[in-house]
């Protein structure tokens, strides 16, 4: 049988094209990807990560899970599109190895299957012309999801969706005419013939109806020509465009089971995190920076776009609070702070060996104990913080061993945040040696910011490091420290770094608990407000900032709580700055006031 028509050209050239590119990216990716992630990978791939991450590549790549979570109708909307084509590819395979057997068939055969083979298409094959109409109707109901998104964007749950560029939408508007040129391809045939499902079949009787078959032979041509053009157009832009996401995410997958991840200098893996984004515009409405500020053009989506094309500015790089809320969000679990991160390290300018001279001779703590205590640069700006935590300790019995009191270095973080990996790292190396020096067991720090970097980027092994939150639930429960219980009513802010940075969530409210009653706000845990005074941004105003900590702290208030309690002294700071109405306390300031 002949398996080949003219208008096959543009969708063949199309897949050549599209695979060519893509090869040649996943080859140059890994080549480039540094040793060590390389021996990740080699060792393991015969471990059962790999059919995790097989297993994975269901759920997420065809069904879509993540986008269910966040919203159902996106989730549909994606499903039936990744889905409902593969099932198409899979069924029509089926179909065309059903009728002409296991012998080779070319690419198209199964593609173009009802214009090759229509006499067989006479035979009585119920099921294949059922599944197939219903198919590709689940896909046109994706098509229509989608059209829906673009002109309409809050009837699918969205205030905002993406601006694309010039790839993007051609890819696009290839694929919004892919599903329903193959509809009217097929029915025009099916109307010839007088075959076909309930969908490709009736839509195809109801063209001869009105036109005649005759009619329909002269534009059959044509609609398969269209058919093909929409496939091969969006085939050759997809690797240029957001589509790319579809083969770029599996590998994505399979890397991070196997341990890869971004690092804070650049690497090419970070491209498969980048090209893994399909641009769904999901991690917008998050941002607060969009929300209160109106700012809309440094969202995750558009520094990942911006980075991937070459034309990432600073301003972009920087202007992000870096709280977690859309990286909670993204439906691809792209690292989206890291990359940040090591973007911001690549921008940086070349710092002043001068600047740290002042670590020589510097080490002015005070105090013995296994026990030590970094109150962090923002705690010792909130003086009745440190004080509070003086009462806790003394209470609780215990000989501290006080690092930074009266003087010390910074964690390193905030530098970090700006891009100044380099200058980050000296200063995490002179804290390092100072805890080693004075042998302390366990380190509680008062600020999330601190607590993160400590944990994730120190090597303090066989040094525990707690945030005080944990450190007075632990004295609680250990009987060394006893409270009183009042009849206040306080509502809790997560920190950003404590809560989605850090995955400390119950400790603070299990201690609020302990000495009143604890009202959550609208947005809470996971989905919890930034404060607005990140230092992981420096664009922004400060009066942009006083603006998203009153809209934080006006959420709290309407609780309807007595005070407001967060457990970090930057968050603190902001909130106090954006309530004049309601009492703004730290955790252990409340747990200082109830100690008997």
């Amino acid at each position: 049988m002949r398996f080949y028509a003219p208008f096959c050209l543009p969708f063949l050239i199309g897949v050549a094209v599209m695979f060519s590119l893509i090869v040649w990216k996943y080859v140059v990716w890994f080549a480039e990807l540094p040793r060590a992630d390389k021996k990740r990978v080699l060792y393991g791939i015969p471990t059962p990560r790999t059919l995790a991450a097989v297993w994975e590549v269901i759920r997420e790549c065809l069904l879509h899970r993540r986008i269910f979570r966040v919203n159902p109708l996106l989730g549909y909307m994606h499903m039936s599109l990744a889905f409902g084509w593969f099932l198409l590819i899979v069924v029509g395979w089926t179909e065309t190895v059903a009728y002409l057997g296991l012998h080779w068939v070319p690419l198209q055969g199964h593609v173009f299957f009802r214009y090759f083979a229509p006499p067989l298409m006479l035979r009585d094959k119920p099921f294949f012309d059922f599944t197939m109409d219903l198919l590709l109707l689940f896909v046109l109901s994706g098509v229509a999801l989608a059209w829906l998104k673009r002109f309409w964007s809050r009837a699918m749950g969205m205030r905002r969706t993406t601006r694309h560029v010039p790839g993007d939408r051609i890819a696009l508007s290839a694929l919004w005419f892919i599903f329903p040129a193959r509809l009217f391809a097929e029915s025009i045939t099916c109307g010839i013939y007088g075959m076909g499902g309930f969908l490709t079949g009736g839509l195809g009787a109801l063209m001869a109806s009105a036109f005649g078959r005759s009619t329909l032979v002269v534009f059959e041509q044509g609609a398969w020509w269209f058919y093909s053009i929409a496939l091969g157009v969006f085939f050759v832009a997809l690797p240029f465009s957001r589509y790319m996401h579809i083969f770029t995410e599996i590998p994505l997958i399979f890397l991070r089971r196997y341990g890869v991840r971004p690092h804070e200098k650049e690497s090419s893996g970070d491209q498969f995190q980048i090209q893994a984004c399909s641009r769904c515009g999901i991690c917008i409405d998050p941002c607060q920076l969009q929300s209160v500020l109106g700012i809309d053009n440094v969202q995750s989506v558009y520094f990942l776009r911006d980075r991937r094309y070459g034309m990432l500015t600073r301003d972009v790089a920087q202007n992000c609070l870096m709280c977690g809320r859309c990286q909670v969000k993204c439906p691809v679990g792209i690292d989206l702070n890291t990359l940040r991160l090591n973007s911001r390290d690549t921008m940086r300018n070349t710092p002043d060996e001068r600047r740290y001279e002042y670590f020589a001779g510097l080490d002015r703590s005070e105090g013995a104990g296994k026990v030590g205590y970094f109150a962090g640069c923002m705690t010792l700006l909130t003086p009745r913080t440190l004080s509070a935590m003086e009462r806790i300790f003394a209470a609780a019995g215990e000989e501290v061993w006080w690092a930074d009191r009266n003087g010390g270095v910074c964690c390193g973080r905030p530098l970090k945040l700006s891009g100044e990996t380099d200058s980050a790292r000296r200063m995490m190396e002179y804290n390092t040696q100072l805890f080693r020096r004075h042998g302390i067991r366990t380190l509680v720090t008062s600020c999330p910011i601190c607590l993160k970097v400590f944990r994730e980027e120190y090597r303090l092994d066989g040094i525990r490091v707690v945030h005080h939150s944990q450190y007075i639930l632990e004295m609680i429960e250990q009987g060394r420290l006893r409270l009183g219980r009042g009849m206040a009513t306080y509502t809790y802010h997560d920190p950003c770094e404590l809560g989605r940075g850090s995955g400390i969530y119950e400790e603070p409210r299990r201690v609020i608990e302990a000495v009143g009653a604890l009202l959550e706000p609208a947005h809470t845990r996971e989905e919890a407000l930034c404060c607005g005074s990140s230092v992981a941004n420096t664009v922004i105003s400060d009066a942009d900032q006083v603006r998203i900590a009153e809209s934080v702290a006006g959420e709290l208030a309407a609780t309807g709580a007595d005070a407001i309690v967060t457990a970090c002294p930057l968050c603190k700071k902001a909130l106090v700055r954006g309530t004049s109405s309601v009492e703004v306390c730290d955790l252990s300031e409340i747990v200082a006031k109830n100690l008997r």
